[in-house]
């Protein structure tokens, strides 16, 4: 399988890159970046797993494109300090937009992982622009919030002491990728009255989780790291699935119409376009979304989510009008 990974020569595009050509289910590793991108593929180049890795300069983005069956994002400006990711919005949604739009051109049957922030108006960038070129596929189109996932199952470890690896089974994350749209859900029912001292605190680390990098950093640089494991991890599912294994339960932000139990979803949240939840995958592809997670909510949860939609609203209307060509 080809993977090519747009913005491989950035902070998090070079620890992406790396943990790609890791993974066995890669045969082609396509690394695309305005600058740099031929360095990097040639030091990658050098490790001994059998795929292929070759990069291409700016204005080779068609060769980099065709052919691949995903097609990951990180392309973008990083956060600096007091930065938001909506303040990232105006420089990252015209680098999203080209992307797109060249995806559209070369690779329009493949599977598009967004990572550039801010996600919650990246991923309506993407649908839109797809819609208006015919080529949309909406369960195609997927916004990479593992990084939550990632900082929810770690965080929740420390403040009950349990074991990291298996923290993936107790605690999930909805909603959508920035500040209070974030909301951990936990899974497992019986670790709520032990969490209950922590509770504020956990819920408030995980949705500014970035926060703490960017402070510990010293406005030197963002979640990069911890970013590419999460892109990794997540662009691993999609494979996985490509390859025939069913895969379930993975939270994404998606375009809720036109993917099944999405309406259902828009009608039980009041109407939101896109949302992040677990979702099945088959053949790659989001084919249905997991709306059961919903239903288990506790009355802390239910309010998170009240606030988490409000927020997304003007989030993803952003995002849809930069897309149409509105002048923000």
């Amino acid at each position: 399988m080809k993977v090519a990974i747009v913005g491989a020569s950035g902070g998090i595009g070079q620890p992406l890159s790396l943990l790609m050509k890791l993974d066995p289910l890669v045969t082609e590793l396509s690394l695309y970046d305005v600058r740099s991108a031929p360095g990097v593929a040639q030091d990658l180049s050098h490790i001994s797993t059998n795929s292929v890795c070759q990069g291409f300069e700016k204005e080779e983005i068609a060769k980099a494109l065709q052919g691949a069956h995903v097609v990951i994002v990180p392309a973008g400006v990083p956060r600096k300090p007091g930065m938001t990711r909506d303040d990232l919005f105006k420089i990252n949604a015209s680098i999203v937009k080209g992307i797109v739009t060249s995806m559209g051109q070369y690779a329009p049957q493949a599977r598009l992982l967004i990572i550039s922030n801010p996600v919650n108006s990246t991923v309506p960038i993407a649908v839109e622009t797809l819609k208006s070129m015919g080529k949309l596929q909406p369960g195609n189109v997927m916004g990479v919030t593992t990084l939550d996932c990632v900082r929810a199952e770690t965080f929740l470890a420390e403040y009950l002491g349990r074991d990291k690896s298996e923290c993936n089974k107790d605690v999930s994350v909805i909603g959508g990728h920035s500040g209070n749209t974030i909301v951990p859900v936990l899974l497992n029912s019986t670790l709520r009255e032990k969490l209950k001292p922590y509770y504020q605190e956990f819920v408030h680390r995980v949705q500014f989780g970035g926060d703490e990098v960017v402070k510990a950093k010293a406005g030197a640089g963002s979640a990069t790291l911890s970013m590419a494991f999460a892109g990794y991890r997540f662009a691993n599912s999609i494979l996985r699935s490509l390859s025939g294994e069913k895969v379930s339960g993975v939270p994404t932000f998606v375009y809720l119409s036109g993917i099944n139990g999405g309406p259902e979803v828009k009608s039980k949240l009041g109407n939101v376009e896109y949302f992040s939840l677990p979702v099945f995958l088959s053949n790659g592809t989001v084919s249905k979304v997991d709306l059961s997670i919903l239903s288990s909510l506790s009355s802390q949860e239910k309010e998170l989510v009240k606030d988490s939609v409000r927020q997304l609203a003007s989030n993803i209307e952003k995002g849809k009008k930069f897309a149409l060509g509105a002048k923000l």
